[in-house]
């Protein structure tokens, strides 16, 4: 896959991280990370395509298609700030500019797969669609991650959407009974293979260290060597 697209079920559940695992373990090839719409930052500040450069390594080329300073959905963000919103075509056509110069590229969307782009309704899908790209679903390990997974597996089905699989972006080191009986639960509700389960606190580790240990985090579909569930 020269394109794939990160979502996640929700916001502030390790997207980002997922992200930056992924482009880590892809150490021997040219990587980009594509943000279509980075939102609740102002200009100058380090957004999350920064912080995947940052942890995975000089080998990642970052990209922000939009910036909108208030941390609100894309679609809400554009419209308070006064400003274009970002549209699928132009997340879809970055994407492939990009791939004509990287092995691997990676979008990573904001919140949810369908968390609006623009007021017409564009989503994160939509740009996945115009891609024919694979879709990585980043889910956090605790009670009621089995629902929105389901339900975001459910979404791509509706759209001829390909989910490749499901990553916990952030296990607790003393994970809670849901959280370890969601670690076999959860490819059954998404359809698709548990891919990754990265700990809670990755993002916190010294880039060289995070680099080092991001290939035990993942399954082989992600550059990693974790056997896939």
């Amino acid at each position: 896959m020269s394109v794939l697209v990160v979502t996640g079920t929700g916001t502030e559940i390790g997207k980002t991280i997922v992200t930056a695992a992924v482009a880590a373990a892809a150490a021997d090839r040219r990587v980009a990370v594509l943000k279509p719409a980075q939102t609740g930052l102002e200009p100058g500040e380090p957004g999350d395509a920064a912080e995947v450069a940052r942890l995975a390594g000089a080998h990642v080329t970052a990209v922000e298609l939009a910036r909108f300073p208030e941390p609100l959905a894309p679609a809400t963000a554009a419209r308070r700030a006064g400003m274009r919103p970002v549209r699928p075509h132009e997340v879809a056509e970055a994407a492939e500019k990009l791939a004509a110069d990287h092995d691997l590229v990676l979008v990573e969307g904001a919140g949810g797969l369908l968390v609006r782009f623009d007021d017409e309704g564009a989503t994160l899908a939509d740009a996945a669609r115009l891609l024919a790209a694979p879709v990585l679903v980043v889910a956090p390990a605790g009670l009621g991650t089995l629902n929105s997974t389901a339900l975001t597996a459910e979404a791509l089905r509706a759209r001829g959407l390909d989910c490749l699989g499901v990553v916990i972006g952030s296990m607790p080191s003393a994970p809670d009974l849901a959280a370890r009986c969601n670690v076999a639960d959860l490819p059954v509700a998404a359809g698709a293979p548990l891919l990754g389960v990265v700990p809670e606190g990755a993002g916190s580790l010294a880039p060289a260290d995070f680099r080092t240990r991001a290939a035990d985090w993942l399954a082989e579909p992600l550059g990693g060597h974790r056997a896939p569930a």
